[in-house]
């Protein structure tokens, strides 16, 4: 990659985080007041919208590690909002209770909502376009990201000037 081009990319990708943190501060809010992380609101919704889930499914859906969930999970479930429900003796899955079930769908609208305003500057069809790139963009990251795993390259190496 030319030294132009990294450039444009660093550049792309400090607007993109702080666009996201600027997105965040603003959604985080409300479901800060609701006493949730978004992490644990993601649960809440996926669980909603998916139905009862397996936790490693889960973990996928909101994007966490494995001991992270289980830790937002445990949190969820001192708060009476899920259950870990049991299905075959050793099948465990997660499922909204109905006090869970009662807070998120109040909340889920409004968070949309929320998130909805912090891409009301753009039109539809913007939306379409950034949406498309965003996902392009993604696909590539997690290509190299599986590449470097399985070359175990770390970022000062390369493969060919070990």
């Amino acid at each position: 990659m030319d030294p132009a081009a990294t450039g444009d990319a660093v550049r792309a990708y400090v607007k993109l985080n702080r666009t996201t943190r600027a997105i965040l501060a603003f959604v985080e809010k409300r479901v800060a007041a609701a006493g949730l992380t978004l992490t644990q609101l993601g649960v809440l919704e996926a669980v909603l919208h998916k139905g009862p889930m397996h936790q490693r499914e889960l973990g996928r859906k909101v994007l966490t590690s494995a001991g992270n969930l289980t830790d937002v999970i445990d949190k969820l479930v001192a708060r009476s909002l899920v259950n870990r429900a049991r299905r075959d003796g050793r099948s465990v899955q997660i499922e909204l209770t109905p006090a869970g079930r009662c807070l998120i769908e109040g909340l889920f609208p409004l968070h949309a909502r929320d998130i909805a305003q912090g891409f009301d500057g753009l039109s539809p069809a913007e939306l379409a376009t950034l949406d498309g790139l965003l996902r392009r963009v993604g696909r590539r990251a997690v290509a190299l990201a599986e590449e470097r795993t399985a070359t175990h390259v770390g970022p000062e190496r390369s493969i060919t000037n070990n």
